[in-house]
């Protein structure tokens, strides 16, 4: 699933174990911007996967790849695109 900021991909556990909670992976490249942006773009993806993974299914592994205009967006805007990929990855589901 894809937004202006992120795109979400959702794949079942590598190990199998379907009651764990879900994981995160973060690319961010440098064409975000430089490691101070890549960085404040990595802290705020992680700091909502830390409030909403009880929301997220159990066994799947989600794969977060920020856009370059992830760069310029805002904190709630960072969240509101998330939300939005979320909910339709889970929706596809």
């Amino acid at each position: 699933m894809a937004s202006r900021s992120f795109i979400l991909l959702v794949a079942d556990r590598f190990d199998g174990d379907a009651a764990a909670p879900a994981r995160l992976g973060l690319i961010v490249s440098r064409r975000v911007g430089g490691s101070v942006v890549r960085n404040r773009v990595k802290r705020r993806v992680r700091e909502w996967f830390r409030t909403h993974q009880q929301n997220l299914p159990k066994g799947k592994d989600c794969v977060v790849v920020a856009r370059p205009a992830a760069a310029s967006a805002t904190s709630a805007e960072l969240a509101r695109d998330l939300e939005n990929v979320a909910a339709r990855a889970s929706a596809a589901r």
